[in-house]
């Protein structure tokens, strides 16, 4: 290694240092020692380790110190192509090379940002969700449910079913449901023809049930468990939580600036009903919340256990009941525990059951259908 330099100029102009507070250039040496010392008139202005410096990209053959939080606005120019070696030789990282550490650093904050970022996505979105969606004014709520009930029915391929008893007797039992439900909103419950074993709430306060769960069914108490599950979707506004937590930040946007009828609903319709089914825990609340439900009407819990293990059995669409409510041996069980017996009258005589069965039969219509 070359020996070390005196510490004054080789020249007027060989080495000029800035301080980076100012413009002023000052003519200075360099003493070589434990580390790189910037000198003029004896006194020493500034020192710098050979790690911390950096070549900067400049015809000029000039320096900078990069510290561990940032670049420093200090700068030196030499001029003397005698130093040059002298200062390959003795700082490694001239070029920008990674430090020692700072790969162990950059794993830590990639780690740390992922991290974060899976934290949002896991606990973030659906925290907001939970706390949002019952803020979400109910005249929202509808405008959403209306502008995804098209969607709805052209994705089942369903149509509203026209028998006139069937229907009656459907709104019988719904409010017998919404009687003791205490809802905020009253429910509007639908039959739709179609072979799927579903039934599903809207954002807004509307239920469908589909004929090919109608067809499944054989105790009035088994479809009331259905409305009554859904009923509690409604009421604890799953639908908002789930559209809110499956459109993200994006919707909440939109959702704050009045987009509930174009982006957003569509991102309702095709994620939030169909792509995305409910969470286990919304699950287990609307469970929860039919078993108090059928209790105060003195009906039992587990005919609604009974009709979702009998459809399990038999389904096989990608859009059926336990694709939007996954049954879990977990739900069966606190179905049956929940069950308090039959202590009440039946929520439908057997004439009304079977006007419900065949509510969309062809041959059970409106007169002015039939026209």
């Amino acid at each position: 290694m070359s020996a070390e330099p005196q510490p004054e100029a080789l020249d007027d102009e060989a080495v000029i240092f800035f301080d980076g507070w100012s413009s002023r250039k000052r003519r200075v040496a360099l003493r070589f020692g434990a580390s790189l010392e910037i000198v003029q008139n004896g006194a020493t202005l500034a020192s710098w380790p050979y790690d911390d410096i950096r070549r900067i990209d400049s015809p000029i053959f000039a320096l900078r110190r990069e510290t561990a939080a940032a670049g420093e606005l200090a700068r030196l120019e030499l001029h003397d192509p005698r130093l040059h070696n002298e200062i390959i030789a003795r700082c490694p990282y001239l070029a920008g090379k990674t430090r020692p550490g700072a790969n162990r650093a950059i794993v830590y904050w990639s780690l740390a940002a992922t991290t974060s970022f899976v934290a949002l996505i896991w606990f973030g979105i659906p925290f907001a969700a939970d706390r949002i969606a019952p803020l979400v004014p109910h005249s929202f709520e509808r405008r959403i449910g209306e502008a995804a009930e098209a969607q709805l029915r052209s994705v089942f391929s369903a149509e509203p079913c026209g028998g006139e008893k069937g229907a009656r007797a459907l709104t019988r039992l719904s409010e017998r449901l919404q009687s003791a439900a205490a809802l905020e909103e009253p429910a509007r419950i639908e039959a739709l023809r179609s072979a799927i074993p579903n039934a599903l709430a809207l954002p807004g306060g509307k239920i469908y049930v589909f004929s090919g769960l109608l067809t499944r069914a054989k105790t009035p108490d088994e479809v009331a468990g259905v409305v009554a599950h859904e009923i509690g979707h409604l009421k604890h506004r799953d639908s908002m939580r789930k559209l809110i937590a499956t459109g993200g930040t994006s919707y909440l946007i939109g959702l704050l600036f009045g987009d509930v009828t174009g982006a957003g609903a569509l991102v309702f319709a095709s994620k939030a009903l169909i792509g995305a089914a409910h969470s286990r825990e919304a699950e287990a609340q609307a469970d929860a919340f039919a078993a108090d439900l059928m209790a105060r009407l003195g009906r039992p819990a587990k005919p609604l256990g009974d009709l979702l293990t009998r459809i399990s059995g038999a389904e096989n669409s990608a859009f059926g009941l336990l694709h939007d409510h996954p049954l879990t041996a977990d739900r069966l069980a606190a179905l049956a525990a929940a069950d308090r017996g039959e202590r009440g009258p039946p929520l439908l005589d057997d004439e009304n059951w079977a006007a419900l069965k065949a509510i969309c039969k062809k041959d059970d219509v409106k007169p002015e259908a039939a026209q």
